[in-house]
């Protein structure tokens, strides 16, 4: 890229940075030092500004660069991945939001704790929590690494690592001081300049073709180098049966993972009551929804625009497809307008990033430090205790994602988030639904069914094609890939619930019946909630 493209968009990103630094600079003033104000922000934002907040969280790099890319390589199997992020928030709505409101506190811990043995559930917890968070951190790591290295001509391995630990060390920085009140306002900012930014290119991409989306498709198609076929179900999921499974499992990974994903869990303790939590969903899903559907134009605009070959060029895996469109979109390389579209829609997504890796930090610092720290020093740990390992523990958790960040710059971001999905539909769901809606689930049924959905799911990824026997592998030297799925939700998500199940019926310890009826009606009508 031209010196105009990365010196506009470098300002940009500097904006960006300065601005967040200040939200959290501001915020880091006020009393930071009790639990409720770091993890939950004092319980005072809105459903609107909670809302946009969930938006912003979940609204990732993979949806911005992931998706489109894999839309621009795969057309319409690329697709599902809009559908699933979408229609997983159903599932949060209906099942989850208020409830855990009402329950927890401040993490998923919270809410398997309030009727089981607090020790051994909040290890079991806070270990799955801190994992998912891990993954969901790479995949933002390595679309920000993409983002730079397509910023900087892609000759710059050296400026790619930087970039991935520059990004690591500002979430640091926004964790550690501002906790979640600055996180949320981040939140916010980024979810209206990606909202703005996406339906700003939604439109040039319509006009460019007179709002006739069959042309759009039929352009896509050609350029695509499949023909009909980019439009047909089957290019990346249909050559075969384990190819058919795993978009089965990848199915059930997007549906299931989004209610377990802790990041999004703990963003309903930021509101007052559960109605409030409630409307927050609502507010989210009418945000997410306008946005899934303007990546699907997105996706077949770069398709057809740039070109799949192209797009393939660029980065193998599809994330600089939306940036590629916007230089085409504003008049190509070399023209003003291509330059400054380039440089705000790289900037959006630079923002993009850095507000989710925020959320995911906060969200997993705040496990270790509520779950495990609290319960292995229960007997003398104090909230302010908390809140400072909280902090230490953001450092530690940006620096593992760094490391594992850095090995896979070469997948594709969305797909990465995958992977984080299904651990999460594995580990977490499973336990989350038991202690919910369960009478007999007991302590034993709680632990097995974290670790029994946690331990296949991450083995399974380890044995996969994603980590090797393939040029797309993070160690393509080698081949252990026992496993021939890249997903591996469809069977470790059933072993999660098969585990709880099993370890439940097993149990010589009986239900607490008196805690469930405490816990079931405290989850339905609110009564004693925090």
């Amino acid at each position: 890229m031209s010196g105009d493209h990365r010196s506009l968009a470098l300002l940009l990103f500097s904006a960006f940075v300065a601005v967040t630094l200040g939200i959290t600079t501001w915020v880091s003033r006020r009393r930071q030092g009790s639990a409720e104000e770091f993890y939950a922000g004092g319980r005072l934002f809105s459903p609107m500004e909670n809302g946009f907040a969930i938006a912003g969280d979940y609204m990732s790099a993979a949806s911005f660069l992931g998706i489109s890319g894999l839309i621009a390589l795969f057309g319409y199997d690329g697709l599902l991945y809009s559908v699933g992020f979408l229609v997983a928030w159903l599932v949060v709505l209906f099942l989850v939001a208020e409830l855990v409101r009402n329950v927890g506190r401040f993490t998923l811990g919270d809410v398997v704790a309030a009727r089981m043995r607090e020790r051994p559930v909040r290890i079991a917890a806070g270990t799955s929590s801190v994992t998912v968070s891990v993954l969901y951190l790479v995949a933002q790591m390595v679309g920000a690494g993409s983002l730079v290295a397509l910023l900087l001509g892609g000759t710059s391995g050296a400026a790619r690592t930087w970039t991935v630990i520059g990004v690591g060390a500002l979430m640091v920085i926004y964790v550690s001081l501002g906790g979640m009140r600055a996180t949320t306002w981040i939140q916010i900012v980024k979810a209206v300049l990606l909202m703005a930014g996406a339906i700003a290119l939604t439109v040039l991409v319509l006009v460019r073709f007179h709002g006739n989306v069959n042309d759009l498709l039929n352009t896509a198609a050609a350029q695509s180098g499949h023909g009909r076929d980019f439009l047909a179900p089957g290019l990346r999921y249909g050559g075969d049966w384990t190819a058919r499974i795993d978009f089965i499992s990848l199915g059930l990974a997007l549906v299931l993972g989004t209610a377990g994903l802790p990041h999004i869990l703990s963003r309903f303790y930021t509101v007052p009551t559960a109605l409030a939590a409630r409307r927050s969903v609502i507010w989210s899903i009418g945000l997410i929804g306008g946005f899934y559907l303007m990546t699907i134009v997105l996706g077949f605009g770069a398709a057809a625009l740039v070109g799949t070959d192209a797009v393939r060029a660029s980065n193998a895996a599809g994330n600089t497809a939306v940036p590629l469109l916007a230089l085409d979109l504003g008049g190509g390389a070399g023209s003003a307008g291509g330059t400054v579209l380039f440089a705000v829609v790289a900037a959006i997504a630079f923002a993009t990033i850095l507000a989710v890796v925020a959320g995911i930090t906060l969200a997993s610092s705040a496990s270790v430090a509520h779950d495990l720290y609290a319960s292995l020093k229960r007997a003398h740990t104090k909230r302010r205790d908390e809140v400072a390992v909280a902090r230490l523990a953001a450092a530690g958790i940006g620096a593992v994602a760094i490391a594992l960040s850095l090995l896979a710059q070469n997948l594709n971001v969305a797909f990465l988030v995958g992977l984080a999905f299904a651990v999460a539909a594995s580990a977490n769901l499973p336990v989350l639904l038991y202690s919910l809606f369960w009478r007999n689930f007991t302590t034993r049924g709680a632990v097995w069914s974290v670790y029994g959905g946690l331990i296949p799911a991450v083995l399974l990824v380890v044995v996969s094609p994603v980590v090797s026997g393939s040029p797309e592998s993070i160690l393509p030297g080698v081949d252990f890939a026992y496993f021939p799925l890249q997903n591996p939700g469809v069977v470790s998500i059933p072993l999660g619930f098969l585990a709880g199940w099993f370890g439940t019926v097993t149990s010589t310890e009986p239900p607490d019946e008196a805690r469930h009826a405490e816990t079931e009606v405290r989850s339905l009508t609110g009564a004693g909630a925090v």
